[in-house]
């Protein structure tokens, strides 16, 4: 599935920007993508601790290849108009709000607790793994004929289908009165409201990719800063990831044992560092290692967050309080391009991204005074999850 993400993500990126070469519909792009979250995101989670998850995770993969599908076609007719992309990347976005509270509620439910920090890592390492190869096999199949891109991705999609419905998932335990209702939508919203450690942690991650990204921005730097074609623009779309691919196989030997929450505040100043030396950046060689080393960091954040996440959550919360941290993530990445695309075409690309770069280590030393609590982690292994009252309860 990540690899087949990447490659359409790479050739959207190029064919959106070769229509006009204005880096604002790559904005448009990433808010196409992000518009279905907050209509979807809380009920699909509910979903998610109501149904099999696997099954859920089934319909965002079937979506995606339809997706795809329809991306051949519009291929095949000229792509030399926006709004088949815009359209197509909501349809994204309503498979995203669907399919992920599930998919990232499994592996709780499929892990011992004590060796759920290297699991994730585990997890995030075979998908950064997807993501190095995915954006250099997308932009070489791009130069050699677009649809090709697409028509590999619906067999990736399809391949990860079969996977996926091969799972043995146990049963979910249910919340005793939990129904339909609004007052059960809403449980992980409540649950992460009353836990301070989990609202620090996600939103940090919100903020820093929300000032700090730029990949949406990279067609525009591949052409126009560092000029370099499709394939560059594969190679800087696969830089984070190596950079994460080193991280995660790092945390998988060696997980994070002391001082996590204070160690979460310290990458991801170096990601905000990271990219406030890619904006500044004229060498390919250099822009490289900068998004290498703004992978590497998120990698561990990411790690850290989504451990916190798993092990101070109850089991039968997890679909719902992922689909709180779905929208905060999809926030900082697809709403967080949008903002890239705006600011960039109000004050271009390059002072845009070195701006976001420093307010992102400015938060990064301020959170530290708003999430005490974050920063006094220590061992992943002291988070318990909070007792949560019965909806049946008065």
């Amino acid at each position: 599935m990540g690899l087949g993400a990447q490659m359409v993500a790479v050739a959207i990126g190029w064919q959106v920007y070769e229509i006009d070469r204005n880096p604002f519909h790559l904005g448009l792009v990433g808010l196409a993508e992000f518009l279905p979250l907050p209509l979807l995101a809380l009920p699909a989670g509910h979903l998610a601790d109501r149904l099999p998850r696997r099954l859920v995770f089934v319909g965002e993969l079937a979506l995606l290849m339809v997706v795809a599908v329809l991306l051949v076609v519009v291929t095949l007719a000229g792509a030399s108009t926006l709004w088949p992309f815009l359209g197509l990347a909501t349809v994204l976005g309503v498979a995203s709000a669907i399919g992920s509270p599930a998919s990232r509620a499994l592996p709780p439910t499929l892990v011992p607790t004590e060796i759920l920090a290297a699991a994730l890592a585990l997890r995030s390492t075979a998908v950064q793994g997807a993501v190095v190869v995915g954006p250099a096999i997308g932009g070489v199949l791009f130069a050699v004929r677009a649809e090709l891109v697409y028509g590999a991705s619906v067999l990736l999609f399809a391949a990860a289908l079969v996977c996926v419905l091969a799972l043995r998932e146990p049963r979910v335990p249910r919340l005793r009165g939990d129904e339909a209702g609004l007052e059960s939508v809403l449980q992980g919203i409540a649950f992460i409201r009353r836990t301070p450690v989990l609202l620090g942690a996600i939103s940090l991650d919100l903020v820093a990719v929300l000032l700090g990204g730029a990949v949406a921005l990279l067609p525009l730097f591949a052409r126009d800063v560092l000029h370099v074609g499709p394939e560059g623009l594969g190679l800087l779309r696969s830089a984070p990831a190596v950079g994460a691919l080193v991280a995660g196989i790092l945390l998988t030997r060696r997980p994070l044992r002391k001082r996590v929450g204070r160690r979460l505040l310290v990458v991801v100043g170096v990601f905000g560092a990271s990219m406030l030396v890619f904006g500044l950046s004229r060498s390919f060689a250099l822009s490289l290692f900068a998004l290498a080393v703004s992978g590497f960091a998120d990698m561990i954040s990411m790690n850290i967050r989504s451990t916190i996440v798993a092990m101070a959550t109850p089991e039968e919360l997890l679909g719902r309080v992922n689909a709180v941290e779905m929208v905060f993530i999809s926030a900082s990445n697809e709403l967080g391009a949008f903002e890239s695309g705006a600011a960039a075409a109000l004050i271009g690309a390059v002072p845009a991204v070195v701006i976001g770069g420093g307010l992102t280590v400015v938060a990064a030393l301020a959170w530290p005074l708003l999430f005490r609590e974050l920063d006094h982690v220590d061992r992943f292994e002291t988070l318990r999850p909070e007792a949560i009252p019965s909806l049946a309860d008065p």
